[in-house]
Order: structure tokens, then sequence, then C-alpha cells
């Protein structure tokens, strides 16, 4: 049996699927692992290092892709190259199932079984293959090393002979992983942190990394069995706003995390909400790539509200790619190795199991992937 993995064409994409100590735990299965030339050169991994440990390293992409059995990678494929995929071959990555349905038909019609690492669901058997989880860890670091690069001040409060600098105050709007992470950091550079969530029930995980949690009475809003905040009303939206627009104004960082699986980004910062804020302040938009929660940021642009910065960088567990790359390739180990058939030597899926039927997209011609079907009602 063997694995494929081909380089990211993504523009701007730094992450690899495997790095060199996971192919080696890969090829001490049986496993051949096949890479493409320069797999690794963004985030520094040689092919010397990927040969050394066990994977042969192929020049043409065509041959890579044709011969696997499994393929791995980051980003979703090109339409152009499913063709050349083997039929009833397994394609494990990110795919966007729910704005990239015409990619999910051509998997479906070529015979590729394809796998949706967003799709994992979340459940205490699955935490180990959860990419989003580990992958939104690193982005809440990221987003707190952004801002403090940005901000015109420092984070701690210090006393010095010239007198005391009072602590940068940061208010991070969404507690979910990357929010979590992002209140840890801040706090470790010395902020003041205040954070807000539409789940009650998170407000405890806040308190215990020693920051304030806000509270906004929006009436009743919970989160799903996934454990994702449950999209509001507009009404609702608009008491959220409210609630938050003097925190905001008072904040000389804001972070906004607020995501919706599957769909649109809420707007939950209007501009003037923006232009509220000191200049010199700074505005961390992490929901960029899924239309934005910060009205006015750009996708990969720094925008300049009445002396307000707004970062909409993309990408962001890219930015630190080795330690992402790292985790991601953990996350394939552990996915593979589930559902590894040691007597029989293959990678064989249990179309019951929990895990399978929430991340298996497309199996045997078909989308069989109960929440991707319904979208084409």
């Amino acid at each position: 049996m063997q694995i494929s993995v081909p380089s990211e064409t993504f523009e701007g994409e730094r992450r690899v699927a495997l790095v060199p100590d996971v192919v080696k735990k890969i090829t001490k299965m049986g496993i051949e692992v096949h890479v493409e030339s320069k797999l690794g050169q963004r985030c520094d991994y040689s092919d010397q290092e990927y040969e050394e440990a066990g994977a042969k390293v192929v020049s043409d992409r065509n041959a890579l892709l044709g011969s696997g059995d499994l393929i791995l990678r980051v980003r979703a494929p090109e339409l152009a190259e499913i063709a050349l995929l083997k039929k009833d071959c397994v394609h494990i990555s990110y795919l966007d199932p729910f704005n990239n349905l015409e990619l999910v038909d051509e998997m479906a019609k070529v015979g590729v079984r394809a796998i949706s690492m967003e799709m994992i669901p979340r459940i205490t058997r699955a935490q180990k293959m959860d990419a989003l989880s580990s992958q939104a860890n690193l982005a809440g670091y990221v987003m707190v090393m952004l801002a403090a690069n940005q901000l015109d001040r420092i984070f701690p409060m210090m006393m010095t002979p010239a007198g005391t600098i009072s602590p940068a105050r940061v208010f991070i709007i969404g507690v979910g992983v990357a929010g979590l992470q992002a209140i840890a950091t801040a706090k470790r550079l010395g902020a003041k942190v205040e954070a807000f969530d539409t789940r009650p029930v998170v407000a405890e995980q806040v308190q215990s990394l020693g920051a304030k949690f806000v509270e906004i009475d929006l009436g009743e809003t919970g989160q799903t069995k996934d454990g994702y905040a449950k999209q509001l009303t507009e009404e609702q939206l608009e008491l959220q706003r409210q609630g938050m627009k003097k925190v905001i104004s008072q904040s000389d960082v804001v972070i906004t995390t607020a995501q919706v699986f599957g769909r649109k980004a809420p707007v939950i910062v209007s501009k003037d909400m923006v232009e509220a804020m000191k200049p010199g302040s700074v505005v961390i938009d992490m929901a960029v790539e899924s239309g934005g929660n910060v009205e006015g940021s750009k996708l990969n642009e720094k925008v300049n509200i009445n002396g307000v910065t707004v970062i909409g960088q993309g990408n962001l567990p890219s930015v630190v790619c080795r330690d992402a790359s790292t985790m991601y390739a953990s996350n394939l180990f552990n996915l593979v190795r589930e559902y590894w058939d040691e007597e029989a030597k293959s990678f064989s899926l249990d179309l019951e199991d929990d895990i399978v039927t929430g991340c298996l997209i497309t199996d045997g011609g078909q989308i069989v992937n109960e929440t991707i079907k319904n979208l084409r009602k």
C-alpha cells in the first residue's frame, strides 16, 4: 500500500501533510510513503530528511497522484487533478465541502473515497484526529502575536523609575479553541484580558485563565452537539453589538473568532465600533476567510479605519508552519492508524463507525455524507 503526499499549490500555504518524524512512524507500519520533490521546502524540511525517514521522493506529480492508495494533503485538490487519482483511492485533506460542491461531485464521479478533515466529529475518541482544533490552537497564539507586533505599546504592566505603564487591554470575542488559546497567550504577555461568548457555559473556562467574562443577555443561546456556538438571530446579533460596544471602545486590542460551521461568519463588530477605538489600537479578524466578523476587514490586508489597524490575515496556522505541520501530520497519522488493518495491510473504513460517518464525504461513486447530501435538497 502506498501513501502519496503532493506539494501544496494553494497560494501562501506553507504547511505540509506529513513531516519526516511522522513518515518514520508510517513506514514502520509497512506502508510505502512517496512525497513530491521539494514538498517541505517552505517549512524548511529537505528532500534528504524525507528520504532518511524512509520516504521515496518523486518529481513527477501526475505519477505520484495516480499511484497513491491514500492521498494526504492539507488543502483541497484542484479540480483538474481529480481525474488523475486512482478509482477507490482514499483522499484525505481539508475539503470545505459546504462551499466546494463541484469538487465533491467530481470526486464522487471519479470514484474517489474523500475524507474531509473539517468534518471529523468532536467526540472523545476523535480528539487525536481533530485537525480543526489543533490548527485553531495555533491560530489563537498567532493572532495575539500579530496584535502585539502591530500595537504601538507593550502588553504587560511595567513599573519603572519613569513611572508605571498600565497593561494593554485585550478583548477576545468567541471562546472556542482559538479564543481560549488567545486568552492564555495574551495573559502570559501580561495584558488585561476580557472575553465574550454567546455560550455562558464557557465563562468558567475564561475565568480559569485569569480573564474576565463579559456578560451580555442575549436570551436563549447555546451550542451544537459538536460544541459549536449556535447561529444567532439578527436581533440577538444587535444585542451583542450593543453590549460589546463599550468594551471595544476601551480596548487596545480586539480579536474576533466567531464562526458558524459551514456558513458565512456573522458581522459582529461594525465600522462605527472600530472608529470608537483609540488611534493606534489593533483589531484581528480571524473569520476573514469566511466573510469576516469585522465590517471593513479585508483578506490578507491591513486596513486603517480612523487610526485603528484592522488585520485580516488568512491561514493563520501557516505563519507557524513547522508546528502546524507537525500537529496536522499527527492528526493524519492517528486517523490512518485508527483504520489500519494490520493483518490485511490495508486501510479499512467501517462505514458504521461514528467518525467515518461524520467525515467520509464520497464513497462508491456517491456522496454519502448526510449533511452534504442535504445541501442538494
